[in-house]
């Protein structure tokens, strides 16, 4: 197809979400400047336990209960019961390695008020680490094509795409078998697109989005979902039906059968470009 083709797909974003903390709540945003590894400040920070392995909300489901506030210099945490904590953005106590699934990395340790912090609200020893913006982590190239596709300490890539289409296949499903419909909080999208048909996003080609300058991003992986969509945001309590819902008619067989919902996605260009509810976005199919 010539680049003077009409383009398959038209859509637009409907959604925007910043997650400053790896596994606690995100921060719905109207804009947000692109980086390399994602949007700005997105798992920037992350939670870890006494052997700095990273902690969320897979073993402690309350991490969903904590709220972050973006401010001009800093993240604000509030939680029930416990006073807000200030995570100043530019300033760090101490070097650390932590653990983020396979990827051993160098890190900034946020100090003790923080570690206590989490400590005394979720029940077990813990300290909070920054990302080091020196380190290079780099998304699986298998998945990538050979892109050198940069994170912070997202799960594996910069960003996550859904589409609102998709969400409401789910609560339709959910509905005709008598369960409450959900969120898309529980599923922790970057990107959440308007105007597509369900899992639409799965099969879309590079995503080309109309923003102060060309951003390209392309989708390379299905998203496999652990049981954090299960977990109500607003209670902290399981719900699996989800799962239940998704095992139905999500399981894929592009990573094994695993069950996905969304896709991860990378940057190829527009590094510095401002993403906004509403941009439009163009894309076409991927065939095989």
């Amino acid at each position: 197809m010539s680049s003077n083709a009409e383009p398959d797909v038209r859509t637009r974003i409907a959604r925007l979400f910043v997650y400053p903390v790896k596994s606690c709540a995100g921060v719905a945003v109207t804009e947000a400047p692109l980086t390399e590894t994602g949007l700005d400040l997105d798992r920037a920070w992350m939670v870890v336990d006494e052997a700095g392995e990273f902690v969320s909300q897979r073993e402690l489901p309350r991490m969903a209960l904590i709220r972050p506030q973006l401010k001009h210099s800093e993240v604000v945490l509030r939680a029930p019961g416990m006073l807000a904590l200030h995570l100043a953005a530019d300033q760090v106590a101490a070097p650390a390695r932590v653990r983020v699934w396979d990827d051993e990395v160098e890190a900034w340790d946020m100090g003790d008020v923080a570690a206590q912090w989490f400590t005394d609200f979720l029940g077990t020893k813990l300290r909070v680490a920054r990302f080091d913006p020196e380190v290079k982590r780099a998304s699986n190239t298998k998945w990538t094509g050979g892109v050198e596709a940069l994170n912070q300490f997202s799960d594996g890539y910069p960003l996550l795409v859904a589409s609102e289409g998709s969400l409401a296949e789910l609560n339709r499903r959910l509905a005709a078998a008598g369960h409450a419909a959900v969120g898309m909080e529980r599923f922790r999208p970057n990107i959440v697109l308007a105007g597509l048909e369900a899992q639409d996003e799965d099969r879309l080609d590079v995503l080309r989005i109309a923003a102060d300058r060309e951003v390209l991003l392309k989708p390379v992986k299905p998203c496999p979902r652990c049981p954090i969509p299960d977990i109500d945001p607003a209670t902290a309590e399981s719900t699996p039906y989800v799962s239940e819902a998704l095992r139905q008619y999500r399981s894929n067989p592009i990573v094994d059968g695993a069950i996905t919902f969304g896709m991860n996605a990378i940057v190829l260009e527009g590094i510095d470009a401002t993403l906004r509810v509403g941009q439009d976005v163009t894309a076409n199919w991927v065939f095989a």
